[in-house]
């Protein structure tokens, strides 16, 4: 199975340490599901990871961003952005994530509640989105 993660996705497996996700994180990591991801997610993901109040996130999990940012690399396979696809986010920064789930036929795990309202017109186009695994 192939899983497209939002960036507050990622950060609920390698930062916050959630245990709703705890299932997800061993099949990511056993290659049982296939992350897939573009250049464009990953500097999302080091953007937020440098904001000022993940400093104290990164301290509490005993993690760092450089640690987090090589868990993607080494777990994420990226590929190059996907085709628009038709349907269109409200949020532009969102839309990465939309696009490669559509053009993979992945399932989109995502809390952006302008990506939820899309989960409809995404079934459609058999793309499964949750706010969870």
């Amino acid at each position: 199975m192939k899983v497209v993660l939002d960036t507050n996705i990622v950060l609920d497996l390698f930062v916050f340490k959630d245990k709703a996700v705890d299932a997800l994180k061993a099949a990511i990591e056993s290659r049982e599901v296939e992350w897939i991801a573009t250049g464009a997610m990953r500097e999302e993901l080091a953007c937020v990871l440098a904001y000022e109040p993940m400093a104290a996130r990164l301290a509490t999990a005993q993690e760092s961003a450089t640690r987090v940012l090589e868990i993607f690399d080494t777990h994420a396979m990226v590929f190059k952005p996907a085709t628009p696809c038709l349907h269109k986010c409200r949020d532009e920064d969102d839309q990465k994530f939309i696009d490669l789930a559509v053009a993979h036929g992945a399932r989109l795990l995502s809390k952006d509640k302008a990506v939820l309202a899309l989960r409809r017109k995404l079934a459609a186009l058999a793309v499964e989105v949750s706010a969870r695994p």
